[in-house]
This record gives C-alpha cells, structure tokens and sequence, in this order.
C-alpha cells in the first residue's frame, strides 16, 4: 500500500513536471502547438533535443524578443518547433538547416501539423556551404550538427550576429573533441559572455555578444 502511494505521489510530480516545461497557452495556435508536441512526445528520438532543452531555447528567444534566428542542424524538427513556437510570439522566422533528406521531409511534415510552417524557413543541404552563404542579420543560432564543426559553423555565423545576439550550441556537457575545440575558443573571446546551462543534461552552451 505504502508503495502505491509513494508511486502515485512521484507520478503526479513527473506530470506536473512535464506540464510545468510548456509556456502558458494563450492562442490558437499555442493550443495546437502544445498539442501536437504532446501527442509525438516519444517520437523525438531521431538526433532531437529533449522537451526540456526545447523550452530553455523558447525563453532565450522570448526574453531578449529574438526575431531572426538560424538551426544548424534540424534533424525531424523538435528544436526548431519550440524555436519557432517563440519566434511566432515575437513576430520572427527561423532558418534550419538539414543535410539528410528523409530527416528534411518528416520535419517539414511536422512544422506543418504544428501549425508553425510560416515561421520557419525549412532549408536542405550540406550547413558547411548553406551557412557561409547565408546573408543579413541574425539575433539567434542554434548549433546541433556535427560536433567537430562547431568552431566552424561559430566563425561562418559570428560576423552576422547583431550585437545582444545570442549564439548557443547543443551537447557540450563533456569537452570532447570539437566540443572542446569550439567551448576554448568562444569562452576566450572578450566580445562574447558565455554560459553552459547545467539544467541541460547534454549541455547548452549559450553566448550573447556583448561587443
């Protein structure tokens, strides 16, 4: 009996938990967003954020009102719902950038069963060629493509952060590799003030552009 209560009570908890990570629901379209990210919750599993990383991408766009943002790297497109979710609050739109095909076809599926596929700029190819060519300006880059091209895919976007833009990146919880590589080089940089969300289990690093 005992344990059947302590079961009930840690389920309700990781409920609310679960419900406590999505934004307050005001609109239309937050209802249908909210919905369909609840009825593909295990369906995120093809190189996705989880829930909880989507949401810390969310706050950083809506609490320095972000409205021009690059993905690098849009595997079937959880991250860039919840980017674009914030986006849709700010008036922005969001590039993302995907190199596999099939994964390009089921995200693009996906932004428009989310009702968010005005918002975002769906792009496929190779990000080592569509990044450097990428024109204008941006206020915020998503980096979750291959780890060993980080510093790269920083330096190809960096002269088109505006400055109070905010430059993060995924799973740099253990400095490996280009991990490393990328993390030394931005932390050095006296233009940029950079983070790492330990709230993150992979690790989001984030960096605003102070200068």
């Amino acid at each position: 009996m005992r344990f059947k209560l302590l079961f009930a009570v840690i389920l309700i908890v990781s409920t609310n938990l679960v419900w406590a990570q999505f934004p307050d629901i005001e609109t239309e379209l937050d209802r249908k967003v909210k919905s369909f990210l609840e009825e593909n919750a295990k369906s995120w599993k093809d190189m996705n954020v989880p829930l909880s990383d989507g949401k810390i991408l969310y706050d950083i766009i809506i609490e320095n009102n972000y409205k021009s943002a690059v993905e690098i790297g849009t595997s079937t497109g959880h991250s860039a719902i919840w980017i674009a979710w914030a986006l849709s609050k700010t008036g922005g739109k969001l590039i993302t950038i995907e190199i596999d095909k099939n994964r390009y076809l089921q995200a693009r599926a996906n932004f428009k069963q989310s009702g968010l596929v005005d918002y975002i700029d769906s792009r496929l190819g190779n990000a080592h060629e569509i990044a450097p060519a990428l024109t204008g300006k941006y206020d915020f880059v998503f980096s979750d493509a291959d780890k060993y091209w980080y510093k790269n895919y920083f330096t190809d976007m960096e002269p088109k952060i505006v400055i109070g833009g905010c430059f993060t990146a995924h799973n740099v919880a253990q400095r490996t590799g280009g991990v490393r590589e990328f993390l030394n080089y931005i932390e050095s940089l006296d233009s940029y003030k950079t983070t790492v969300n330990r709230e993150s289990r992979s690790g989001i690093s984030i960096s605003y552009k102070i200068k």
